[in-house]
């Protein structure tokens, strides 16, 4: 069965890109994770479940090695492979780095950026034996050009980025291709805390006048898992302009 594993997936951008990877006839199995929001995460499931397409859902903390282990297990043993990985997985914190806790930074590098090794290290062993597979990592903007107040979470997708064209390198002789969009201001949850004020000056940055939607950013990783394995090691910068 042709499965995809998207992390994140309960509202967002990675409940878009379920839906629509479902939608797009190209799987016979979506796999879906999030943290802790299980009826959210439900509800994406059934609605790929009425395109025809066989669901695996599961909750549990991207950043636990195990937890992932357990959960590539069962997904394996389900459908037999993985063809496509998305790392969505994220969260933001927004303030100045004197008031980060250790805690805040642990955790935030554990979602942001432990989840992209653990769901590679795990799944890429069976990629390789296949010779074939795709991996995208859900990146931003920011860990290009950094944002105020924004350190941590900055130098989390700045990893990602990094992490993402190394690992392009290592697995192109094996037919893998290892890509990440970076995302620009997206309506989602993430950015709910912005007020009416903030994101009509925020729009006003943006070259297109306004922020990407999560259906868009579904999208455009679709459009990216449609390219040739050829195309990899790229960080496709989508961001109406902006950055």
């Amino acid at each position: 069965m042709k499965t995809a594993l998207i992390t994140g997936a309960s509202r967002g951008i990675g409940k878009e890109t379920a839906v629509l990877l479902a939608q797009s006839g190209s799987f016979d199995c979506i796999a879906i994770t999030c943290r802790n929001q299980q009826k959210l995460l439900h509800e994406t499931a059934e609605i790929i479940r009425k395109e025809g397409i066989s669901c695996i859902e599961s909750c549990g903390d991207i950043g636990d090695f195990s937890y992932v282990q357990t959960l590539t297990e069962q997904i394996l043993t389900e459908t037999g492979r993985i063809d496509l990985l998305v790392n969505n997985a994220a969260v933001s914190y927004i303030g100045l780095l004197t008031d980060m806790t250790l805690s805040d930074w642990d955790g935030l590098l554990r979602t942001n950026l432990t989840s992209v090794f653990n769901t590679c290290r795990l799944i890429v062993p069976g990629m390789v034996q296949k010779k074939g597979g795709k991996i995208i990592n859900i990146s931003s903007v920011w860990g290009i050009s950094g944002a105020s107040c924004e350190a941590a979470y900055s130098a989390s997708k700045g990893a990602v980025n990094s992490f993402t064209r190394a690992l392009a390198k290592e697995l192109a002789p094996s037919g893998i291709s290892v890509n990440a969009i970076a995302f620009g201001a997206v309506d989602t949850d993430m950015n709910k805390q912005l007020t009416s004020e903030e994101r009509n000056a925020l729009a006003q940055e943006i070259p297109a006048g306004r922020m990407v939607s999560s259906k868009e950013a579904a999208q455009a990783v679709l459009k990216l898992y449609e390219m040739p394995s050829y195309f990899t090691g790229e960080i496709v910068k989508f961001d109406g302009g902006w950055i």
